[in-house]
């Protein structure tokens, strides 16, 4: 602060993730080794596209999406002897680790209460709503918020989302037939429609940006909704996502 002690407390944000790997090739047979090279070269050549990569640490298996930014083989004495060292380095510009298996829940439409039938009798059947039409719950076990993917299914009027707990929402003004899907990337802050149209700017005002709609660690409760008087059982929204660690 520029007339107090101390400064404001900007946000924390952690760079890219690199991953480096020594190795040394040991060919069964020594006749092997230059086709073992073409291999290796082949499959660590540069890509502009990051790939997924798991890696086991103390029994633990995470996920990154990574591309190889470094190799190195030195043509030294082990080299001409066929039992080279090198090593590779990996860059994730998305520095959290994601638990390998993707979680995914779904639901539908919450259907209209039918109340209680006269005359009353005890005891009395409430006859709420099944479980899961309207509600949903996603886990994230990490340590770090993780962004999901949500995808809404027609037939429906303004499909929305909604973070019950803490207020946030994704909502859309479009109208989705029964061979329509909604997708939206929380991570890369897109909204498809069948996948290639963007409706980005669909979003009504009370929609959160998309890349700040994210799972934080624990259990997220949300509810589905749409267009009031509106309701096909073929109408559903499922979210998919990955729990996330630092």
């Amino acid at each position: 602060m520029p007339t107090q002690h101390g400064a404001w407390p900007g946000p924390l944000l952690a760079g890219a993730r690199s991953l480096t790997w020594d190795f040394r090739v040991l060919p069964a047979r020594r006749q092997d080794f230059p086709l073992l090279l073409d291999q290796l070269r082949r499959v660590t050549g540069i890509r502009q596209e990051e790939q997924p990569l798991v890696i086991q640490l103390a029994g633990a298996r995470r996920l990154v999406w990574a591309r190889i930014t470094k190799r190195a083989l030195p043509a030294d004495q082990k080299y001409t002897r066929g039992e080279p060292t090198g090593s590779l380095v990996w860059e994730a510009s998305d520095p959290r680790r994601y638990e390998v298996t993707q979680q995914a829940a779904k639901t539908r439409l919450p259907r209209a209460e039918p109340g209680l039938e006269w005359p009353l009798a005890w005891p009395l059947n409430w006859d709420s709503a099944k479980d899961g039409d309207g509600w949903l719950e996603a886990e994230n076990t990490g340590e770090a918020a993780s962004h999901p993917v949500v995808v809404f299914h027609g037939p429906l009027k303004l499909p929305a989302l909604l973070d019950e707990e803490g207020g946030r929402a994704l909502e859309y003004a479009v109208a989705l037939g029964p061979d329509d899907t909604l997708t939206v990337d929380c991570a890369a802050g897109t909204a498809l429609l069948n996948g290639s149209t963007s409706h980005l700017d669909a979003a009504t005002a009370r929609s959160a940006p998309e890349r700040t709609f994210t799972l934080e660690p624990g259990v997220t409760r949300f509810r589905f909704s749409a267009e009031r008087g509106l309701y096909d059982p073929r109408a559903s929204v499922s979210i998919f996502w990955r729990s996330a660690f630092w």
